[in-house]
């Protein structure tokens, strides 16, 4: 169950993420609230994970599901440049993330 939790906590940190794009620097209002909502979220579910998860894996992994999913929303939303090179790099975090998920007992 902790780790639904800790991926639903990197999908909240992928909404503010994107939310803060939007806000345009906190200058407009519904990016904004959906951002702190979203950091608040994200912070909560990942300090319910963390009762159960390690501290380093359960971080790693936070902030890991929130840089390939921000990566992915800069290339579907924003139309960002998904080159090899980038591809490549953001594969080598998923790698990682899968070694911890396959490392850590809980």
């Amino acid at each position: 169950m902790a780790w639904i939790i800790l991926f639903l906590a990197g999908i909240a940190e992928v909404i503010w993420a994107v939310g803060l794009k939007y806000s345009e620097g906190f200058t407009r209002t519904w990016p904004s609230v959906i951002t702190c909502v979203g950091m608040a979220i994200s912070i909560w579910l990942l300090a319910i994970a963390m009762r159960t998860l390690p501290l380093g894996t359960a971080y790693a992994v936070w902030t890991g599901i929130g840089a390939v999913g921000s990566f992915i929303a800069g290339i579907v939303l924003l139309g960002e440049v998904a080159s090899v090179a980038r591809i490549a790099s953001v594969s080598l975090i998923v790698l990682g993330l899968i070694g911890l998920k396959l490392s850590t007992a809980s």
